[in-house]
């Protein structure tokens, strides 16, 4: 059974790695569509687009809708990674409880 707990450790551990890399990712797609987008509402606006409309003319534009899909691909992955996390945390938990209810506490008589 010790050996479960471990391998489960090794896992939250590969987990945490990932998550780590998948929210760097997420952070750079973020930052790489918000400043597109801001680019692509000054030009919109420069060329005298109705300020209303702005937004909505700007992400339909196939590179800032692209630049959003990416984006929201890696905020899924973010997520599901922090799911991953916990779904380990929860299984080292249980594994821990079922661990001391088999050892933890011995029913061996020393004489006291």
């Amino acid at each position: 059974m010790w050996s479960e707990i471990e391998q489960t450790m090794e896992d939250l551990q590969k987990a945490l790695s990932g998550y780590k890399e998948y929210q760097k990712d997420y952070a750079v797609k973020e930052y790489k569509y918000r400043t597109a987008l801001s680019k692509e509402l000054l030009k919109l606006r420069a060329e005298g687009q109705a300020v209303t409309h702005l937004t909505d003319i700007a992400k339909g534009k196939e590179e800032i809708a692209k630049l959003r899909f990416d984006r929201d691909i890696a905020e899924g992955l973010v997520n599901s990674a922090s799911e991953g996390i916990n779904f380990f945390k929860l299984k080292i938990r249980e594994l821990e409880a079922q661990y001391s209810r088999e050892y933890g506490n011995p029913k061996v008589g020393f004489g006291g």
